[in-house]
This record gives C-alpha cells, structure tokens and sequence, in this order.
C-alpha cells in the first residue's frame, strides 16, 4: 500500500509540477500583456492575480495594484478599477456614481482604440513569447530539419496508390513549397480524406502525383493517439541540426508561431464543416501529462519548448470572438467604434452569459476528452 501510494505521489508531482510551470508562464506573460499596455496608456490595475479563488498570498506595488497568487493555478487575470470582476465585466453602479472629475485612468471611460489595445495586448504577448522561445532553440540548440525525401513507400497504402517511389522528393502540395519532410507531415496530417496535388522531382525531372491520404489513429508518442491523414512514406534518415543566426532565428520563430496557428485554424475550419471530430481536443489535464512526459524525456529543453507552443494556442484561442475571451471584447469594441457608442448594458450582459456559458461547456468538453484518453474508457 505504501509502495503505491508513493508511485501515485511520483506520478502526480511528475506531471503536476511541470504542468504547473508551464502554465504560470503562459498565463503570467499573457496577463503582463494586458498589465504593461493599461500601465503605458494611463489606466488603473487593481489586481494582477496568477490563477483563480482564494488568494494564498500577494502584495501591493507603488502604483495601488494587488499582485496575487490565487489557489487555483489554471489561468489569471488582470481586473482594472471599475470592473465588477476578472472578466473585465464593468461594475455599472460604482461607474456610475464616478464624477466625472474622477473618470481619468478608469478602464471603461479610456477611448475605445486604448481598451481595444490592451485587451489585443494579452495574446499579442502570447505571441512574442513564443517567437522568443523558438528563435532561442533554433539559435542555441537547433532546429531539426530533414529534407523531403521519400525513402520508404509502405504497400497498400494512398502513397503507393498514387505512384509514390523510393527516392522521390517532395517539392510542394497543392503548390505549397514543402522545405523539410516535416512540413509534408503538417500539410498531410491535416488533409485526411481530402485529394492533394504533390509535385514531386524524380531523376530530374518534375511531375505532379494525387493522392489522397487516410486518417488513422497512431501513437502520439506523449501516452496518447491521434486521428490524422496519412500518406505512406517515410524518411529513415537521422534528422540535423541547423543552427541559426539571431535574424535568421528570429524569422524561424516567426515562422513556427504562424504554422502553429495555421495548424489550429485549419483544424477549426475542419471542425466546423464536419471533417474532424471534437475528441481531439485537449484540456488542462491533458497539458498535465503532456508536460510530465516531455520534462521526463525531453528535459529542460523539450518543457521549454512546450511553453513555446500552448503560449501559441493560448493566445490564438484569446483571440476567438467569444464574449468572456478577449476576442469577444474586440468584438464589442469594434462595433462601439463603427456605432459611435457602446452596445447597451443588457446587450453586454447577455454576451458575456453566452460567452461564459460557452467556455463551460468548452471546459466540460476537454476535459471529458481528456479523462477518456487517460484511463481508456
């Protein structure tokens, strides 16, 4: 009994731990977004709190703002003088009593283009942490390239069928430039079910093949599966190590935050018409054991890598125009800015019902997923 207890005590502070780490510095950067452009345009920060409930311990800075540390370590907020809560809901009546002389530096009475700003600041943060985190690895450690050779075609299968041969290279999908046999596995696993023109240079010379590649469920390689398209090559080689210069990393890092939310949109898109299934998304418990494997094998490295790509999601999934996300406030500030006014309070309060009522049900989802994939049901 002791002996399992402690294996269970392992295994929760190996995947705790981690998910731990990677979330707080998701959420703080993304929240410090939000913090530095209010602070840069003059408005008022009550409270800056990393993760949700009963706070464990804070403290005051200069400017008046309360920095917490909350006992529910699953996200953050900023909330600024004047907001009823860490949605950024306003208080009605206590801006309402505000006399006008008292007005300055209160959130919800800034010009429309300063709240759309600091709202777009969160996951604009999200972003440079990411650019930042890859253009590190890519400059310090390397980025692992491997060119888009096919050395193997595996009988039967959509890539055999379409007259894929040993020694081809892949040089663009659907005219797409394919650089690395990693950017052919992102387009194809995408593209289940879907017919893709590959323009492949054979002894020297160029022809177009179409093949069609079949979604199957493979190990994910971090203790789960994934349902993706798949075409039927394969490439044995060893992957390289190409360093590169602090430009040149920079544009890497730029380059692997736009595949990143291109890789998401497409899914979404596909989510939408059909085309995939909703069992594919994942939640915070997910992230937990994601996070465990990763720091357990691919160390420092690979965890910081991790951050590198939730701050990415994170920050792609703010943007959605969903009332209680930032997107949805965007939204509303986009139609105040084309009406000349602001929606009514009750216009509003309905959004952000809907908007939470969305992010529960999102909630609830991901994290039924992630319960089936973990024990198998």
């Amino acid at each position: 009994m002791l002996e399992y207890l402690s294996s269970t005590g392992s295994v929760v502070i190996g995947y705790a731990v981690p998910a731990l780490i990677v979330l707080t510095v998701v959420v703080f950067v993304h929240e410090l977004g939000h913090f530095l452009v209010a602070r840069w345009c003059g408005i008022k920060v009550a409270t800056f709190s990393i993760g949700f409930g009963r706070e464990l311990f804070g403290f005051f800075d200069r400017q008046g703002t309360r920095w917490r540390f909350s006992a529910i370590p699953l996200g953050g907020y900023v909330k600024f003088v004047g907001d009823e809560n860490g949605a950024s809901i306003p208080d009605a009546e206590m801006l309402e009593e505000t006399p006008p002389a008292e007005r300055k530096g209160l959130f919800h009475f800034a010009p429309v283009w300063q709240r759309a700003l600091v709202v777009a600041a969160g996951p604009f943060a999200n972003f440079l942490l990411a650019i930042a985190i890859f253009a590190g690895i890519f400059g310090i450690v390397g980025k692992p390239v491997t060119t888009p050779i096919v050395e193997v075609v595996n009988p039967g299968s959509a890539a055999e069928e379409a007259g894929f041969r040993p020694g081809d290279t892949i040089l663009a999908i659907d005219g797409k430039a394919m650089s690395t046999f990693t950017d052919v596995q992102r387009v194809v696993a995408l593209a289940s079910d879907e017919t893709l023109t590959f323009t492949v240079e054979r002894d020297g010379a160029e022809m177009d093949l179409i093949a069609t590649p079949r979604r199957q469920e493979i190990p994910d390689g971090l203790g789960g599966t994934q349902r993706i398209g798949v075409l039927g090559v394969s490439r044995q080689a060893e992957r390289r190590l190409q360093r590169y210069g602090p430009i040149d990393a920079v544009g890497e890092g730029v380059k692997e935050t736009y595949v990143i939310i291109e890789r998401t949109l497409t899914y979404v898109g596909r989510l939408v018409s059909g085309q995939e299934t909703a069992d594919q998304l994942s939640g915070p418990l997910r992230v937990a054991q994601v996070s465990g494997v990763v720091a357990s094998s691919g160390g420092v490295v690979g965890l910081i890598h991790l951050v590198g790509i939730l701050s990415v999601s994170i920050g792609l999934l703010n943007l959605f125009p969903v009332p209680m996300l930032d997107g949805g406030h965007l939204v509303f500030y986009g139609i105040e800015a084309a009406r000349g006014r602001p929606l009514g309070a009750r216009a509003q309060e309905m959004g952000f019902r809907i908007g939470l009522a969305l992010v529960i049900m999102l909630f609830v989802l991901v994290t039924f997923n992630d319960i089936v994939r973990m024990t198998g049901i």
